[in-house]
Order: C-alpha cells, then sequence, then structure tokens
C-alpha cells in the first residue's frame, strides 16, 4: 500500500499541541509547521484522525504539488491531474485557494483557473462537467501558494472538524470547539483534574471536557469528506470505527463544573451537552447553575483549573451605570480572594486584560479564534496580588 501525505490545519497557535495530539492517536511522524500539522500515512491514518482530533480543523491529503510562476501555470498543474480517479463528474465541487508571499497578483483568480482546469479536465474525458457548489459541494478541493510551488488537495474531512455536531445556537463569534480543546490541553487540563468554566454561554469548554473524560470521539456524531471520494473503503472505515466508538464505561470522576449569569447560556449548555451525547445522568452533574461570576466559590476543596473565554455586555452581569472595568476588577478580587491554588485561562481578544483584572499574568499565549486575534492569559493564583511578579512571554 502507498503511502499517502496529510497536513492538518489548526487554529494558530495549536500546531505543537496538534503534533502531540496526533503521535497519541498512533500517527508517528506528525511534524508542526506554521498553520498545521503533516504527516504521512495510510488511509487508516485519516479515518483515525478525522475521527479522534479535537484540535485539527482540516485533513488535507495532497495530490499534487509543482512549480509555478503565472495562473497560467498553476492551471496547467490542476489540468494534468485525473480528477475522475478521485470523484465523479456527477459530483458538486468547491476551490478554495490560500497563498504566502505568491507572486500572483489574484487568489481569486486562481481560484477560479483551478476550477476551470478541473472542468476541463472532466470535459475532455466525459463530455461533462462538474457543479460548482460553494455552500455544501460533495468534494472540496483546496490550492496553496507559496513563494515558488502550488500545492493541491482533497479535503478528506468535509464540514470543517470543530463542527462538532451537538451544536445549534452559535450566537456571535462562538468559541470554535477545537481552540476550546486546544486551550483545555495548553492548560494541562486532564480527565481527573477539577475544571470550572464560570463564564460558560453554550458550554464549550465543559462539553469537550466530559467527552474527554467519557472517551466520545469529537467525530462521532457526523460525516466526512472521504466518504465522498472512490477511493473510500467502507469495511475499513465501519471496522475503525466500531474500535474506537464504544459504550461508555468510564468511572472517572467528572468534576466539571459550569455557572453562567445568563438564564439563556444555562439552557443553551444543557442542551448542547445532551447532544454531545453526554449521558443524562452525567450531564446533570456538569449541568451549569445561573450565578453572577463575582459570587462564585471554589466547587471542590482542592485547587483545579478555571478557563474563560469573557463574553461583553449582559452576559457578565454588567447593568446600569456599571462598566465593564468594574465588572472584571471585582471578578480579580474574587479569584485572589477564594481561589488561591488555583490556575486560570483566560481567552480574550483584549490584549491589555489583565489590566482590567487587576492580576499579572504567567504567561501570554497568541491564539486565533477563526480570523480573531486572541490571547490566552495564564494566571496562577495565590493569597493576595500577584501584581508585581513580572509576566512571560510566551
Amino acid at each position: 500500500m502507498s503511502t499517502l501525505n496529510f497536513f492538518c490545519t489548526c487554529p494558530r497557535g495549536l500546531e505543537e499541541a496538534l503534533a502531540e495530539e496526533l503521535k497519541e492517536i498512533g500517527i508517528a511522524n506528525a511534524g508542526a509547521i506554521a498553520g498545521g500539522v503533516y504527516f504521512s500515512g495510510s488511509w487508516a491514518d485519516c479515518y483515525r484522525a478525522n475521527l479522534q482530533s479535537r484540535l485539527a480543523s482540516r485533513i488535507l491529503w495532497r495530490v499534487a504539488q509543482g512549480r509555478y510562476r503565472t495562473e497560467e501555470d498553476v492551471y496547467k498543474l490542476a489540468l494534468k491531474q485525473d480528477w475522475s480517479q478521485w470523484f465523479d463528474v456527477d459530483q458538486s465541487i468547491r476551490v478554495d485557494v490560500t497563498a504566502t508571499k505568491s507572486p500572483v497578483r489574484s487568489v481569486e483568480f486562481v481560484t477560479l483557473r483551478i476550477k476551470d482546469a478541473v472542468c476541463d479536465r472532466f470535459r475532455e474525458q466525459s463530455g461533462k462537467r462538474p457543479d460548482v457548489d460553494t455552500r455544501n459541494p460533495d468534494v472540496r478541493i483546496f490550492g496553496f501558494l507559496n513563494a515558488d510551488n502550488c500545492t493541491l488537495y482533497l479535503d478528506t474531512s468535509g464540514d470543517a472538524l470543530f463542527k462538532r455536531g451537538w451544536r445549534l445556537d452559535i450566537g456571535e463569534a462562538p468559541l470554535r470547539e477545537n481552540l476550546a480543546a486546544g486551550i483545555l490541553r495548553l492548560a494541562g487540563w486532564k480527565p481527573g483534574i477539577p475544571l470550572l468554566d464560570p463564564m460558560c454561554g453554550s458550554g464549550t469548554f465543559v462539553v469537550e471536557a466530559a467527552q474527554m473524560v467519557l472517551g466520545i470521539a469529537p467525530g462521532a456524531n457526523r460525516s466526512f469528506g472521504f466518504e465522498q471520494l472512490k477511493n473510500f473503503n467502507e469495511e475499513s472505515w465501519k471496522s475503525i470505527k466500531n474500535q474506537l466508538i464504544e459504550p461508555l464505561t468510564s468511572s472517572q470522576k467528572l468534576d466539571i463544573f459550569a455557572s453562567d449569569v445568563s438564564g439563556d447560556a444555562v439552557v443553551a449548555t444543557r442542551a448542547n451537552l445532551e447532544r454531545a451525547g453526554v449521558p443524562a445522568d452525567i450531564a446533570l452533574e456538569i449541568a451549569p447553575k445561573q450565578i453572577d461570576a463575582r459570587q462564585i466559590k471554589p466547587p471542590v476543596t482542592e485547587g483545579g483549573i478555571m478557563v474563560v473565554n469573557p463574553p461583553y455586555g449582559e452576559r457578565i452581569g454588567v447593568r446600569g451605570t456599571e462598566s465593564a472595568e468594574d465588572f472584571f476588577a471585582e471578578f480579580g478580587n474574587t479569584l485572589k480572594q477564594r481561589f488561591a491554588g488555583w490556575n486560570c485561562y483566560v481567552l480574550t481578544s483584549d490584549m491589555a486584560f489583565q489590566k482590567k483584572l487587576r492580576l499579572a499574568p504567567s504567561k501570554r499565549t497568541p491564539l486565533f479564534n477563526g480570523a480573531i486575534e486572541c490571547r490566552l492569559f495564564a494566571f496562577e493564583l495565590v493569597a493576595g496580588s500577584r501584581r508585581d511578579k513580572p509576566a512571560a512571554a510566551a
């Protein structure tokens, strides 16, 4: 069996964490580069990575690579490929292109030329051409251009992997599931360590954590792009799913806690836990409480990890003439006074957030939630203030 080459995209800032995760899945040669992780392996490796990876955004199969200088060079490279060996002319396609330090003037024009090449190749062979569907295509084709080379990929994931299939109400700029899972990994959280999210929103952190404890694969309830390709091996895929998706037998204590000042958020989290496959009795243990984050108390006597993705406006409990600065100053006091021994991780696009919290971070890690640049601030909570301790840059 020939070895295939894959590239896994992920949120920027999680490349090393994703490489570690893929090695844990059993892909030994995973290597991190800017924007993702590459690995070589079999289709079984691809199936497992799609099913099990919590951090990857997409897993792309490299089908062609060549040097180029102009848009026409890219067209010729795409035209040379026998696309009919991978999918049928009756299947719809979508083409996406990204570029870094590329000499071409228009990425949009390159996208059009790759689409033209695929359609022209099919027309030469069968007299027909595939339809283009930008919303729900059967097959996604990706092109990547650097200064010298064009690489063509077929997407094996379909919908982005952070779409687990359990979220219905996404709200505005939701925390993506794979970024939440990556933050839990960066925070050093593992099943058995107490976890608290006092501004849980739709429950992304707690849903991801609960699935980890229970051994629920992130891709257990969705379909994948590789199922649309001609070389899809249904028997192998069913065997892998049967091995990795087993009845829940975890006896691990959850110690996962959540709360939010918004009643709507509490309801959304409970519904998402149910849709994510968390059994009702276990979901009841996690069920978030409606409480102002400034009023929270440690849910366990020993220390633990707190994760926070602060919302805006009403959901943080700001009322009347009160400002967000006032709210977070009080929340910071709550952390100092009640949560000594805990580690708190806050993801925010506010680069000066620590000034509002009035705590000195021990670390700042650049991350991206989609296109939104953020920082993950780490705070080691001890009795009193850490304001005089210098912060370490990530």
